[in-house]
């Protein structure tokens, strides 16, 4: 008994380390992301502004201030809220960025 649950332990606190997709929404777009202060960014060199609600995601899913990202181009995914606000961020992996998605230009076509 004793070594099924050290076992079931080893198992459980293995799996924070397995590598998990996130899961983006079918609307998102792919862009340069260079931040400013807040509410004020630069996506693919034109001014834009978060949303009140805007969260920005960095590449291990969790949620980053948006001073804590300041001064870096970064390559993210991000989606448009009815407002013409960005209202989410994920900053990619390598891997991520290596997928295609259609940048704001390409879906305008």
């Amino acid at each position: 008994m004793r070594t099924l649950l050290a076992l079931l332990l080893t198992a459980l606190t293995a799996l924070p380390a397995l590598p998990i997709d996130r899961p983006f929404p079918a609307n998102i777009l792919r862009g340069k992301f260079t931040p400013g202060y807040f509410p004020d960014i630069t996506l693919d060199g034109k001014a834009r502004q978060l949303a009140p609600s805007a969260r920005i995601f960095n590449e291990d899913n969790r949620i980053e201030m948006p001073a804590a990202v300041r001064g870096k181009d970064l390559v993210v995914n991000y989606t448009v809220d009815g407002m013409g606000y960005i209202d989410r961020i994920w900053i990619l992996s390598a891997e991520e960025a290596a997928q295609k998605v259609p940048t704001a230009a390409e879906a305008a076509k």
